[in-house]
């Protein structure tokens, strides 16, 4: 439910509405949108009387919302969430590029490629400490150790760090981190979504093989229920009846997403096509789509990369991409 307040409210008509609603076990969070402040009550509303409320002096209109999904729907919050970072924004039309390898293998690989990210306009670190595979005889990561060399390169190059977390036991060893990544396999690991709840960390959202607009942000509205706001929404590509690709890469999301949410939306070009040749061509539709960020795989040589070297970018190829990305969104956003 969200109640839509008239201009230049009484102060104190607003803190008694306020009060009484919190007194019915249902929050409240205060959003100011273009035209008008609006209230949203998230909980159990449904005994709560509407004409009572419309009533009232300071109450323009108050409106259910249909959607299963509450805090992150743009009914709730009009205007578009910006994300800081380290003063690294995400959102407001801003374009936020991450970058770095698949996993982490060695204190010179990450070093080596964080340092070429950043020369190259990178705003942020990613790099694969603890990796979900197909077969458990691949390359899991280096763990706990991958997580240290991660900050480290992180620390040395200005960079604020990415990485996936796997279980809620590991989530100590997250505390430095600047953004905690949910893979797609995760997406509806709802335990895991409810602890990132409590955590003061971004949380970047992939959104999982098969799942609907409405399910990935069900899941946001996990995080988001146990207050954490600070959620990222990420298309990874979807499987689809087509094979050549490694996943299908929806640009459609990026303005449903807009529509349905404020959140911010950034895409991954690397897992969707799983071929490097596709991530430029891939990273430029989602930009003039209006992406609010891109996470991208680089690696200092990718054809020896112990996971997705096929699809990960030359440290060369990224440097020139971010040139033409740059170069279209500045013509964009003219």
């Amino acid at each position: 439910m969200i109640i839509i307040l008239k201009d230049n409210v009484d102060q104190r008509q607003l803190d008694a509405l306020k009060k009484w609603v919190e007194s019915q076990n249902v929050c409240v969070h205060q959003s100011q949108g273009t035209q008008s402040t609006i209230l949203g009550l998230v909980g159990d509303t449904v005994h709560i009387d509407i004409d009572m409320i419309k009533q009232l002096e300071i109450v323009e209109d108050v409106r259910r919302i249909q959607e299963p999904f509450k805090s992150a729907n743009r009914k709730f919050h009009p205007l578009d969430t910006v994300i800081d970072v380290r003063n690294r924004k995400i959102g407001d039309g801003n374009l936020c590029i991450i970058a770095g390898p698949c996993s982490i293998e060695s204190e010179e690989q990450i070093m080596t490629v964080a340092a070429s990210v950043k020369k190259s306009g990178a705003a942020m670190l990613r790099g694969g400490a603890f990796k979900p595979r197909t077969s458990p005889y691949s390359f899991q990561g280096m763990r706990d150790e991958g997580i240290k060399l991660l900050l480290q390169a992180g620390k040395a190059n200005d960079l604020p760090v990415v990485t996936e977390i796997m279980d809620i036991s590991q989530l100590d060893l997250f505390a430095e981190v600047d953004v905690i990544q949910v893979g797609a396999r995760n997406m509806q690991n709802f335990e895991l979504l409810k602890q990132l709840g409590h955590s003061k960390q971004p949380i970047l959202l992939k959104r999982g093989l098969c799942a609907t607009y409405q399910e990935l942000l069900m899941s946001a509205e996990y995080i988001m229920a146990n207050g954490n706001d600070n959620v990222i929404l990420c298309e990874r590509g979807v499987r689809t009846f087509e094979t050549y690709t490694r996943n299908t890469l929806d640009i459609a999301m990026i303005p449903a997403m807009k529509e349905l949410s404020h959140l911010p939306v950034i895409i991954d070009p690397s897992h969707a096509a799983g071929m490097a040749r596709f991530v430029a061509p891939l990273s430029r539709a989602a930009v003039a789509a209006g992406t609010d960020g891109l996470i991208i795989e680089v690696h200092n040589d990718p054809a020896r990369a112990r996971c997705d070297g096929p699809q990960s970018l030359t440290m060369e190829a990224f440097a020139s991409l971010m040139t033409e990305l740059d170069s279209l969104h500045k013509l964009l956003h003219k």
